[in-house]
């Protein structure tokens, strides 16, 4: 393996059958005395008393080369502790162990100077998510559903900080999680190794990979009303050389959810195929194909005027919210590849490329409420961009070398994308009735602009090239840093295809980390980052509408420990993140505050107890706008945010009934500011979902039954309140909400063939 010193891990190589990272540090020791002492009292807290007091174990585990790209075969019900093969992604208790760090590649959690939450394939089989919006869920620092996502009180751009396998793609549409492994999110800032975004963290989602033994997986699924989902997971190799690898994933789903005359239909068709040319070499290729559809589902709320306030949410189940004829027809085509090459034991070489299409017809209904009486106005077809295409890339040479006894992990990378959007020629929206929340209305469906007649309104460039360098100075010391220069092209373009408006910047993203092990399998670690982000465009209404804004850049701080004990992962980090604000003022658009978001972040994953297992987080919040020289808006509350959000998935086997296991899940909201004035407030929510199942054999084939119910109360909740804008805020920006689902029903049968 070459020689081994300091702290930095060496990834596994995809030569090597099995491969143990290097990690020199004292096999018996106490913590040190440190200055983090209150994190370790939170963490403690997060244990749980029912977990006996272990000693860290002198060895990590043994790590399969498998976690880099070609996951086996993992049990169903890794929950209940069987230890599933892939030991580098997911280790019983829902424990993942490695994630994907941009250009430094597939690294150990316990050894990253950052947050990252990860939510593994069995976790997302056993609770019957479907959608990315329930995985993010089970994360408490990000907040808001039926956005773009976010971490830390910042919502993410489009493209910027949404990836499959580390290439970009657009967030503006619904993805299918049976083709993923894993949902990975990296809280707050990431600018200096994947380029310049919104600090609103990075949220990649790992594709399956073809698996070590065969697999055959069919899952058949009764959803609601009249709602059905079938879908096969199936994996293996061609030949018995294992030259070639396939994973494919077919879905179907159809039928009513719960509003009467409503559809949800989702077809998915995606293949992974792996070539290994060499034992050095392989080339991994992804096709995928993905078709969603909803109608008459509950639309957003808006509200029309300052005075207007979010009233107290009502009955998602009732017609009138949403229209038969409204909602989404998205089709998302996407084509990527990705080659691997090992010069040697030390060096790598990755090189990607990912193509997608991402075609929306949204006819979602708007209803903007108009008064405090529950009056509305509905509009529709409101949508400004009809299409986005996305070409992304990738490079990496990977390497270590030792500097006498110091060791250096490097990394030089390039990554970027073009992204084009088209607008219909004939925008919305279409005005389509008013009603009252008490009465709410069915309206008569109107003409809708054609989507598909439409003309290329903005392309954007993007490009960053990144140097990394992991340090170990001995047995308990290390840091790491990574520095991005990038280059950001944009322009504007009317419907004739002249540029009415262009932005050209660069800049450079650093981030810096200090790291202190006091034994094997701790981390204690300080961080510092800058994020380079686009400027913001002023809007229309007011004086200087068009203008781009000069680029802004973000600063972060961030204190973190983690401990990974023999069952149970113990995750805690204390951050700030300062940015520019930009809104009106004056009838002029422009940086006029700061936002600073101070926040704790709690996590633990692992088993309590022999037959429980646990996958929890608590995030405290406190983000704040400053310093705008008006008394309404500096020092108060973001819209939209909560102080305090946590969920607690517990998972449990029931000792007296094998193969028989529960469990519950407690998702928990405080209050939202409903403007930015705070003056009024949103009710938080509690939300709590209850589950069975049950793993047996039948005609000699394993089966596992699942029945999920969601929101078993049936509370009536507003699951997302958000500003319209990414960054700022407008002066006639008063937030949008979104209902949350009512109690809703999953049953399922999962056969292996």
């Amino acid at each position: 393996m070459g020689r081994t010193a300091g702290i930095s891990i060496e990834g596994p190589r995809i030569r090597d059958r099995r491969v143990t990272p290097v990690l020199l540090l004292p096999r018996e020791g106490r913590f040190g005395a440190i200055g983090i002492s209150a994190i370790g009292v939170s963490l403690a807290t997060l244990s749980i008393s029912a977990v006996r007091a272990q000693v860290a174990p002198t060895e990590l585990p043994t790590l399969d080369v498998a976690a880099e790209g070609a996951p086996t075969n993992t049990p169903t019900d890794v929950a209940a502790g069987d230890a599933p093969t892939n030991t580098a992604t997911v280790e019983g208790g829902y424990r993942v162990k490695n994630a994907y760090v941009g250009p430094f590649g597939e690294r150990a959690l316990v050894d990253t100077p950052f947050s990252i939450n990860v939510v593994p394939l069995d976790l997302m089989k056993n609770q019957q998510l479907l959608s990315l919006r329930e995985a993010f869920r089970l994360i408490p620092s990000v907040q808001g559903e039926n956005i773009r996502p976010q971490t830390r009180g910042m919502q993410a751009g489009v493209v910027q900080n949404t990836r499959i396998d580390g290439l970009n793609i657009a967030a503006t549409t619904d993805y299918p999680l049976e083709q993923f492994e894993r949902i990975e999110v990296l809280n707050g800032l990431s600018s200096a190794i994947y380029g310049p975004f919104n600090p609103a963290g990075t949220f990649n989602y790992v594709l399956k990979r073809p698996t070590e033994a065969p697999l055959r997986e069919v899952t058949l699924s009764y959803l609601s009303r009249s709602a059905w989902f079938g879908h096969a997971d199936l994996g293996g190799f061609l030949d018995p050389e294992r030259r070639f690898g396939y994973r494919l994933n077919l879905l179907q789903q159809n039928g009513e959810t719960y509003v009467d005359g409503s559809q949800s239909k989702r077809q998915l068709a995606s293949l992974a195929f792996d070539i290994h040319a060499t034992p050095n070499t392989v080339l991994e290729t992804n096709a995928s194909f993905y078709n969603f559809v909803t109608k008459n589902l509950p639309g957003t709320f808006t509200l029309g005027r300052k005075a207007t306030i979010f009233p107290a949410a009502p009955d998602p189940t009732r017609q009138g919210y949403g229209q038969t004829f409204g909602g989404d027809d998205n089709q998302t085509a996407i084509f990527s590849g990705r080659l691997r090459h090992d010069f040697d034991q030390d060096w790598r070489l990755t090189l990607g490329l990912l193509r997608q299409s991402n075609d929306r017809a949204s006819t979602v209904p708007t209803n903007t409420l108009t008064d405090n009486f529950g009056n509305y106005t509905t509009t529709a077809a409101t949508t400004t961009f009809s299409l986005d295409t996305v070409l992304s890339n990738q490079a990496a040479l990977n390497g270590r070398f030792f500097t006498g006894p110091v060791s250096h992990d490097v990394v030089f990378a390039n990554n970027g994308f073009l992204w084009d959007r088209y607008s219909p020629y004939v925008l919305g929206p279409v005005t389509l009735g008013s009603a009252n929340l008490a009465n709410p209305a069915l309206f008569a469906a109107r003409s809708f602009p054609d989507f598909k007649s439409r003309f290329l309104s903005v392309e954007t460039l993007q490009q960053s090239f990144t140097v990394g360098d992991v340090i170990g100075f001995g047995e308990h010391w290390g840091a790491q840093f990574a520095l991005s220069q990038s280059w950001i092209n944009a322009r504007n373009l009317n419907s004739a295809g002249v540029t009415t408006s262009a932005f050209n910047t660069s800049g450079v993203s650093p981030t810096a980390s200090l790291l202190f092990k006091p034994l094997r399998n701790q981390t204690a670690y300080l961080t510092y980052s800058e994020n380079l982000q686009q400027g913001d465009t002023a809007p229309n209404g007011v004086a200087n509408a068009g203008a781009v804004l000069a680029p802004f850049r973000a600063k972060q701080w961030e204190l973190g420990y983690k401990i990974d004990l023999e069952r149970i992962d113990l995750r805690a980090a204390l951050f700030q993140i300062e940015r520019p604000f930009a809104y009106t003022v004056n009838n002029v658009y422009g940086v006029n505050g700061k936002q600073i978001n101070r926040g704790v972040e709690l996590t633990a994953s692992g088993k309590a107890t022999d037959d429980l297992t646990v996958f929890a987080g608590l995030s405290l919040l406190d983000p704040k706008l400053y310093d705008t020289g008006s008394a309404l808006t500096s020092n108060k509350q973001i819209l939209g945010l909560s102080h305090i959000v946590f969920n607690i998935l517990m998972d449990y086997r029931i000792p007296f009934g094998p193969g028989l296991a529960a469990n519950a899940n407690i998702n928990f909201a405080s209050n939202r500011p409903g403007n930015y004035a705070n003056t009024t407030f949103v009710d938080g929510y509690t939300v709590a979902d209850l589950g069975l199942r049950y793993s047996t054999r039948l005609m000699d084939r394993e089966v596992t039954w699942r029945l999920n119910v969601y929101n078993i109360t049936n509370a009536h909740y507003w699951a997302n309140v958000a500003p319209t804008g990414q960054n700022g805020y407008n002066s006639t920006d008063f937030g949008t909400g979104t209902l949350g689902a009512p109690r809703t029903l999953r049953f399922s049968m999962q056969m292996e063939f």
